[in-house]
């Protein structure tokens, strides 16, 4: 027997990776009832984990999807309000078929989504499965199941806490003042519980809250740290209560970004040859997964500490297939997503900063002395994107600029050119007719500023 509901257009907040929408036409309620419904009758799951971050819109969304999946008798349990990495978690621990998040993570107030794995957190993107579930919602046209599932609800704090401390020793900690800004998202809890662990436990980690109390309205703006305009609060807070490191979340706080103890900002990029050594520090001879933006600090950290660096494509679902293949320990973006093996290959936004601030405390050093060596050793010019009307053909004449003497080119993911003092990556976004450019040299500032200029020229000629 088939259930026929009402039908749509093309659902056009299906993303390559996700499910993204503007509120209202792009995603509503009858669109989250119907993915629910599409995710069950394509993955015939047993059980599957829905959580939601703080927007105002998630927990309707969370319920409409949760009775789509109920509908295709599949038990649910609600983890109440989460963060993108507590259903990763969930999902591998208590060993169900899948989990939903509802998250729109940094996008426009306006907007919500969908982040949907599979058993095992294996993530549910455009080349494994996302269309499927896209088709069927379309389609809107379901079989009805046997019978119609259970819901439960459950918190599993407690366990997943427990879990993110594992990935340091205690008795390596020495006192520490943090700051750290929810940007009023869904971080807050995950800190409250970790505070009140540290003191059961006498771990000497002070926290200075800011912005710290979830609120859907965003009082002091979308939380998205990379945008430079967002990282003032968090510098100013370091720098007033002398504190050894800044910590900032996106909404869903699946990414942290991190200051040093003067306030300065990190770029995501030296954070993961910092969390490539940690690992390896502790056991040598892992393989290390690296996107192809910028990758010579990466590389030379990786083989110092007698690791395996392996370049992958940009993007979640490419670097955790990787990993898996691999058996990595650990891979990084330069995005500020951070994946573990042993979080089931995911990406977290809490285990880094647990993982620097532990090396803060074994190596005695402030932040700034870690990173400073390196980036002067590897100055980045950082991302910069173009919005064009014809990324492909902008790339190609940047190709034949600069492919002269080159010493290598790769296609990886978009356009790599290397030469013998610099190189850079040179990619076209998935979503939007936008260049992504990124230029690093050995050493030479002026070189980097001079390339990368040279570069944007040529775009935009």
């Amino acid at each position: 027997m088939e259930s026929k509901l009402m039908t749509t257009d093309e659902l056009t907040c299906f993303k390559a990776y996700d499910i993204r929408g503007k509120l209202g036409k792009e995603l509503n309620e009858d669109i989250a009832y119907r993915i629910g419904r599409a995710f069950g009758q394509y993955l015939k799951p047993k059980t599957v984990i829905v959580g939601g971050d703080i927007r105002l819109t998630s927990e309707v969304l969370k319920q409409a999807t949760a009775n789509g999946l109920l509908d295709s008798g599949v038990n649910v349990i609600d983890l109440g309000m989460t963060g993108t990495e507590e259903i990763y978690y969930a999902v591998s621990a208590l060993k169900v078929c899948g989990g939903i998040q509802i998250t729109a993570s940094h996008n426009p107030i306006d907007y919500n989504g969908m982040k949907l794995v599979r058993e095992e957190s294996k993530p549910i993107s455009g080349d494994s499965g996302l269309l499927e579930i896209k088709t069927l919602a379309e389609a809107n046209v379901f079989s009805e199941p046997a019978k119609q599932g259970v819901l439960s609800k459950q918190s599993n704090l407690t366990q997943y806490v427990e879990h993110l401390l594992t990935y340091i020793q205690f008795r390596n900690i020495t006192p520490l003042k943090l700051v750290v800004n929810a940007g009023n998202g869904a971080a807050g809890h995950v800190i409250d519980a970790l505070e009140r662990r540290f003191v059961e436990l006498s771990i000497p980690i002070e926290f200075i809250k800011i912005y710290h109390q979830p609120n859907g309205h965003f009082p002091n703006g979308i939380p998205n740290p990379l945008l430079p305009e967002n990282r003032a609060a968090t510098a100013d807070a370091v720098k007033f209560h002398r504190a050894d490191m800044g910590i900032a979340w996106d909404g869903d706080f699946d990414r942290c970004f991190l200051f040093d103890e003067r306030g300065e900002f990190i770029e995501g990029y030296y954070i993961v040859g910092l969390l490539a050594e940690a690992f390896l520090l502790k056991k040598s001879g892992e393989s290390i997964i690296h996107d192809p933006r910028m990758t010579w600090n990466t590389i030379e950290l990786v083989k110092q500490t007698g690791g395996v660096p392996v370049l992958c494509k940009t993007g979640h679902a490419f670097i955790k297939e990787r990993m898996r293949l691999e058996n990595a320990v650990y891979g990084g973006e330069m995005s500020a997503h951070h994946y573990f093996r042993d979080f089931a290959y995911c990406d977290s936004g809490m285990i880094p900063w647990l993982l620097v601030a532990e090396m803060l405390c074994v190596k005695k050093q402030p932040l700034s002395s870690l990173v400073s060596e390196r980036i002067s050793r590897y100055p980045s010019s950082g991302e910069i994107n173009r919005k064009l009307a014809n990324p492909q053909a902008a790339i190609t004449k940047v190709e034949q600029r600069f492919s002269q003497d080159a010493l290598a080119i790769d296609y990886v993911d978009g356009l790599s050119i290397e030469h013998n003092t610099w190189r850079f990556n040179l990619r076209s976004s998935n979503t939007e007719p936008v260049v992504r450019l990124n230029v690093e040299s050995k050493g030479d500032v002026a070189l980097m500023e001079k390339r990368t200029q040279q570069i944007i020229d040529v775009l935009e000629s």
